[in-house]
Order: structure tokens, then C-alpha cells, then sequence
């Protein structure tokens, strides 16, 4: 079971973006830093464990070629193994900065040349891997961006092509040593998953068609891909084969988040039906298929989420952001 905590106030409400709420806890400091998108800024709050908020900054999106204000498409923490950076998307570039968002060390524009005049320009979709942090692109690239122990000398080192419409979302694991390990998962507009083994040169290893709705939220766990798709549905994939294993009907709206506690093996789903699920992901000794228990249903009423995360690697706690909500819903296990 979990009980409701003390929210955490936000100066505006969070904008009604699929996977709009990134954490990053900070056990050495007893801190834990929220990150939330709203038009053309994005709020940072940091807070104590009983949820008082500590600081607060606000970020911008850099302004590029262009009238308009850009608008932030997402925020997300990026754990590297000698560092931790805040990476910005927005419809002119991305944007890295240290972890507390006090220093830019990084800007690439977006280059719109191929793009037709009605065809929106962004980027969507940050995830670490290794010494990289990759970035999903409106064209369906993925870019590489490969990252020193420090300084600003960050090098786009490559540009992935595995999808035809815009990527939504993507998801790492620490590889395991082996070489046939995939790693990295990448998801789009269409539905369609691509499953790549990172490196100094990523590979694309299999791809797992849609189904004609969008997978706005992809998680990688063992092995495994966790899919959230348009229609509410959760569905589990062996990342190497492929092969299906697990269909769950687990929201009637779309899905507009999902996460892990890997130590745990928990996973967390949100939707536009006000639900928030988690469930216990298990691989069986006989089959080897992963298995899945549902853990618990919290409903946030009255509300559209937008963004959901578990606060620690265990499972314990997770929190919510919801469209005209200014304030960060927070849960812990009793």
C-alpha cells in the first residue's frame, strides 16, 4: 500500500507532455531533484525527504533562429559513469548542463533543412548510456552524443537511423558484459521499438513492428522491454528476439509514462484515465518468459497526468505531475 505525502508546490502547472516529470535522488546528500516541463521553461526543485522543497531554478530554452519562444519538449538527468548532466530538448535544440542546471556546458541546434514548412522540428526522447546520451529526433534519428569525464568537449559521434516518424522515447540498462546484450531501446509516433546494442559504434539488432498507436513510453529491465502504448495497453518483450511475453490491458486511455525500481523489479504505469499502476515483473525458472503481478492502483482524480516516477531504486516511493496541477504529487509505501 501506499499513503499520499507532502506535494511539493511548482510555480506553474506541469504542460500535458507524455513523460513530463524526471527525478534524480542524491542518497549522499539526502536530497532528491525534481524536473518538470512548462512551455518555454522548465522548473527544478529540490527537496528533502519529507518533501519540503529546498531550491528552486528555472531554465529556459535557448533561443536559436526564430520569433517565438521555443517550447521544451522534455527534461530528463542523465547518469553517466563520471558524471551526472541535465539535458533540455526544445523545438530549436538540445541543451546540457551540469546537474544542478547552474552552467550550460553544451547546445546543439537542431538543423530543420530536410524538414517541409508544416512539419514540426524538436527533439524527444533522452536517455545515458555508457559515456553517450542519446537523443530521439521529429526526423526518427537517434543522435549520439559522446560525453568526456568533464568539460564542455561534447562530440555528436553519430546519428542512428531506425525509424520514419518521430521517436518518443528511450531506455538503457547497464549492458552485462556480453556481446549479444541489447542495451538500448528506442520508441515512436507509429508504435514501432528498435532494440540497439551500444558502443563506440551502436548496432541495431531487431525491431519490433507497431501496431498503428503511438508508444509514447518505453523501459528497459533485464532483458526486457516494458512498451506503454496509446490504446492503454503494456506489453512485454524479450529486447533480443523480440518475442512477445506479456499483454496487459492495463489503462483505458493512453499511457503517458512508465518507469522501473530495478532493484525491485517493480514497474510503474501512468495514463490520461487518472490511474497510476504499479506491477512486479519476474522472470520465471521454467519458461524463462517474464511474468507480471500487479502491486497497486492509485488514482490521482480530476486529473490529466502527465508524468510519473518511482524516487528510489527500491520501489518505495514515486510521484506525479498533472496538466493545470502546480504541485508534484508524492507517494511512499506504508
Amino acid at each position: 500500500m501506499f499513503r499520499r505525502e507532502r506535494s511539493i508546490p511548482l510555480r506553474g502547472s506541469a504542460a500535458a507532455l507524455c513523460n513530463n516529470l524526471s527525478v534524480l535522488q542524491l542518497p549522499s546528500r539526502n536530497l532528491t531533484h525534481f524536473g518538470v516541463v512548462h512551455g518555454p521553461s522548465a522548473q527544478l526543485v529540490s527537496a528533502a525527504p519529507e518533501g519540503v522543497p529546498l531550491a528552486q531554478r528555472q531554465l529556459h530554452a535557448k533561443e536559436g533562429a526564430g520569433v517565438s519562444p521555443p517550447l521544451i519538449t522534455q527534461v530528463h538527468w542523465c547518469v553517466l559513469p563520471f558524471r551526472v548532466l541535465l539535458v533540455l530538448t526544445s523545438h530549436r535544440g538540445i541543451q546540457m548542463y551540469e546537474s544542478d542546471g547552474s552552467v550550460m556546458v553544451y547546445w546543439h541546434a537542431l538543423d530543420s533543412g530536410d524538414a517541409s514548412p508544416v512539419q514540426a522540428v524538436f527533439a524527444r526522447g533522452i536517455a545515458a548510456s555508457g559515456h553517450f546520451i542519446c537523443v530521439g529526433t521529429w526526423s526518427g534519428q537517434i543522435l549520439v552524443f559522446d560525453i568526456p569525464a568533464k568539460g564542455p568537449n561534447i562530440v555528436l559521434s553519430e546519428e542512428l537511423a531506425g525509424h520514419q516518424t518521430p521517436v518518443t522515447d528511450i531506455a538503457t540498462e547497464p549492458a552485462q558484459g556480453q556481446d549479444y546484450v541489447a542495451d538500448m531501446v528506442t520508441a515512436d509516433d507509429s508504435g514501432l521499438l528498435c532494440v540497439w546494442r551500444s558502443g563506440p559504434e551502436f548496432k541495431l539488432l531487431t525491431r519490433i513492428p507497431g501496431f498503428g498507436v503511438p508508444c509514447p513510453s518505453v523501459q528497459l529491465w533485464h532483458g526486457t522491454v516494458a512498451a506503454g502504448y496509446g490504446d492503454g495497453q503494456v506489453r512485454l518483450y524479450e529486447a533480443s528476439t523480440g518475442t512477445l511475453h506479456v499483454q496487459i490491458s492495463a489503462h483505458a486511455r493512453a499511457i503517458c509514462a512508465l518507469d522501473l525500481a530495478p532493484e525491485a523489479g517493480k514497474l510503474l504505469s501512468a495514463a490520461e484515465d487518472t490511474f497510476v499502476h504499479i506491477w512486479k515483473l519476474s522472470r520465471s525458472p521454467e519458461s524463462g518468459y517474464t511474468e507480471v503481478e500487479h502491486c497497486h492502483g492509485e488514482c490521482v482524480p480530476d486529473t490529466q497526468v502527465c508524468g510519473a516516477r518511482f524516487c528510489d531504486p527500491s520501489g518505495s516511493s514515486f510521484a506525479v505531475t498533472g496538466y493545470d496541477l502546480a504541485e508534484i504529487l508524492r507517494f511512499s509505501s506504508v
